[in-house]
């Protein structure tokens, strides 16, 4: 019986998770951004954050919700001090996530995504602040402040390692329009800074072949 609890309870949880992706991938998407700028006009550029920002957390917290009432057998809890120092880290990380909206008006810009790479409305790239030293640090926050978490169990573990999957995913393919926007600007700024491990060397535009 118990057996059969933890597993239905993963299958629940799993497919809880699938729904948020699938709800976050459709709203990252190109034509659902075609749709908005449709629906709602140049308001889209200043609207989609917040909008896109509340639908994943309200899509977040049946999931969470589900992993505190279903959590599986714990695996380990790490004592004090170490707890807090993971603790800190979390909180760390989740002070990037600001500052990577903060500094990147080339990741949100609807009309830019939606205009032909290369050109003059597509733009160029801008790149500042946090993104000086690692190319995607909303994927390092996310991956820093799942993995710090000072307890684990079965079910835990399982959705931290799916979400670690998708994430990463997700950074490939954003990058792959990156690219695809902005051209070499954007592939000699790949090769200057790490995706995910800050670097110790701040990146310098001078360098960089514009098309």
């Amino acid at each position: 019986m118990e057996v059969f609890e933890l597993v239905s309870s993963l299958i629940v949880l799993i497919l809880s998770l699938a729904v948020f992706a699938a709800v976050h991938s459709l709203m990252a998407s190109l034509p659902f951004k075609r749709f908005l700028m449709r629906v709602i006009g140049p308001s889209a550029d200043r609207l989609f954050m917040p909008l896109f920002s509340f639908i994943a957390v309200i899509t977040l917290l049946p999931l969470a919700y589900l992993l505190y009432k279903y959590p599986g057998p714990f695996l380990y809890i790490i004592p004090s001090p170490w707890r807090w120092v993971m603790v800190g880290g979390q909180l760390i990380a989740a002070g990037v996530a600001p500052l990577a909206l903060l500094h990147a008006p080339h990741r949100f810009k609807i009309r830019a995504q939606l205009s032909a790479p290369q050109t003059l409305e597509a733009g160029h790239l801008d790149i500042r602040g946090i993104y000086q030293w690692v190319r995607d640090p909303f994927l390092l926050s996310g991956l820093v402040m799942i993995w710090l978490t000072p307890f684990m169990t079965l079910n835990l573990l399982i959705i931290y390692l799916l979400a670690t999957i998708y994430l990463y995913l997700g950074s490939l393919h954003w990058e792959s329009r990156l690219a695809a926007q902005f051209g070499n600007e954007y592939r000699e700024y790949q090769k200057q800074v790490h995706r995910i491990i800050p670097g110790s060397k701040k990146y310098h535009p001078s360098t960089i072949k514009k098309i």
